[in-house]
């Protein structure tokens, strides 16, 4: 009898359970990885700063509901570094108890940011709406409770995991939707790993966050570092630090590897205006 391969690629820490949209981040990006479920995003970090992982995915950006800002403040706390990018697209259903039908549920479980995404869907009929802390996690609940009468919104793959079945698909909201998710590693890590096709020869890109200083016309001549050598930033973000009451530092996702030469040039002159400048990682850019 052929055993199957065994999976060669690194141990990567993903939030949730099996079948939940983080684990297919894992998949996504890397050849082969060792996916190690944890049950918050903080836990994805530690496992990572700790030695549990070798890698970590984490969401940072849904196209529907922005920013996934706890993720912005572990970046802060935590001394990782972005290694690559992976955008996944979210594609829900609503998974029941088999045998059931739509008319039968009354109550529906799954994390807040899936149900804001069912948004439309949920409104149609008068069910009981409770949050969790995972898509897959609200399946799984309801397969070990055999709770009859519940639904779960989370992705259609996870029916055959729990012993579910699909009671209405693609119940998102909108068409095209996706997360974005950061690839984390430890620094002095060597990112060697064997990855998708996908994540090979695409555009680079750098995410940074720094301070300004507390004078007149700071944020303008820090902005003006990148203006000045015809670099594109696709994001900027505000985020309060936590040193100091109604102070802010700012996140940007540059266009162009930190090695450039005109990045190089513009990190230069950030530093000698911001107060603080550090840079997270340049990686490849995501296929949208």
């Amino acid at each position: 009898m052929v055993q199957p391969l065994k999976p060669s690629g690194p141990r990567v820490a993903f939030q949730g359970e099996p079948g939940a949209f983080s684990e297919e981040a894992a998949l996504g990006f890397f050849a082969g990885p060792q996916p190690v479920a944890v049950p918050t995003w903080r836990a994805v970090f530690e496992a990572v700063r700790d030695g549990a992982a070798e890698a970590g995915v984490a969401a940072i950006e849904n196209s529907l509901a922005g920013t996934i800002r706890e993720t912005y403040d572990l970046l802060a706390e935590f001394d990782l570094l972005i290694v690559g990018a992976v955008s996944v697209p979210i594609q829900l259903s609503l998974l029941a108890l088999p045998g059931q039908s739509l008319e039968e549920i009354d109550r529906v479980y799954s994390h807040a940011q899936a149900l804001a995404q069912a948004d439309e869907f949920l409104r149609t009929r008068p069910w009981q709406v409770l949050t969790t802390y995972n898509t897959a996690g609200a399946a799984r609940m309801i397969a070990e409770r055999g709770e009859r009468g519940a639904g779960a919104v989370a992705s259609a793959r996870v029916a055959a995991l729990y012993g579910l079945e699909v009671v209405a698909p693609d119940i998102q909201t909108g068409g095209d939707k996706r997360t974005r998710f950061v690839v984390l590693a430890r620094e002095g890590l060597a990112v060697a790993w064997p990855r998708q096709p996908a994540a090979r020869d695409a555009p680079m890109m750098t995410t940074l966050v720094f301070a300004v200083r507390n004078v007149p016309g700071s944020l303008h001549r820090c902005l003006g570092a990148f203006a000045e050598r015809g670099l594109n930033l696709s994001r900027l973000e505000s985020r309060p630090t936590r040193e100091a009451r109604w102070e802010y530092v700012f996140w940007v996702d540059l266009d162009a590897d930190a090695s450039d030469a005109a990045a190089t040039a513009a990190l230069e002159a950030l530093r000698r205006e911001a107060a603080m400048v550090r840079v997270l990682g340049s990686y490849a850019r995501p296929a949208e």
